[in-house]
């Protein structure tokens, strides 16, 4: 093989990882891991946290990005808390008794139903439910982002150790700022106003 040929695949193999690495809106659903009421007062940082998928889902919403929201066992823990339960209809709103969102019945079919290829995962906790579903999502062919500013755990020991494995299996690590431009792409989108306050929030 010629230093030209070795030299073009290895270009081929960067852009396949860059590409990997990108998260355009068309392509991208959010999926909101169990932010419930019984649940978050208990999260480490928790109003930095729920602050961060306020954004998240505020940002998702205006830009035409498809949300979904799972609640772990509704009648114990609770509903999502607010202020991203006020956002979401009834159909957008998933329980489940699984930690591994992906195992429970239907699911995952509604998921694939949304037609998108980028899960990107926010929610809690890091190192249980999160992991767990984040895990599952790879194993059925969705590419994963995980916004690690809008992940959290009780111990925030446990959701460095969860996010640092999502990491190593693949899970492409994201911040809800940097979705939010990726998902403008440029200054001309209609909602770039719209969608630069919420960042300014931060």
């Amino acid at each position: 093989m010629s230093i030209q040929e070795t030299l073009k695949g290895a270009d081929s193999l960067a852009i396949n990882a860059i590409d990997r690495m990108s998260c355009p809106a068309k392509s991208c659903f959010v999926l909101v891991i169990d932010a419930q009421a019984r649940l978050v007062p208990a999260i480490s940082q928790r109003d930095d946290l729920v602050a961060a998928m306020d954004r998240l889902t505020r940002a998702a919403r205006i830009l035409g990005v498809p949300i979904r929201a799972t609640e772990h066992c509704p009648e114990a823990i609770g509903a999502t808390v607010s202020p991203l339960v006020d956002r979401l209809g009834s159909h957008e709103v998933l329980a489940k008794r699984h930690f591994d969102a992906t195992r429970e019945p239907g699911l995952a079919d509604a998921l694939s139903a949304l037609e998108r290829p980028i899960a990107v995962v926010a929610g809690v906790e890091a190192h249980v439910c999160v992991a767990q579903t984040v895990l599952g999502l790879g194993r059925l062919g969705w590419r994963v982002a995980v916004v690690e500013d809008a992940c959290g755990s009780r111990r925030p020991e446990d959701r460095a150790v969860g996010l640092a494995r999502l990491r190593a299996a693949g899970a492409v690590p994201v911040t809800v700022e940097a979705l939010i431009f990726e998902w403008l792409e440029n200054a001309d989108h209609p909602a770039f106003r719209e969608a630069l306050a919420i960042v300014k929030e931060s």
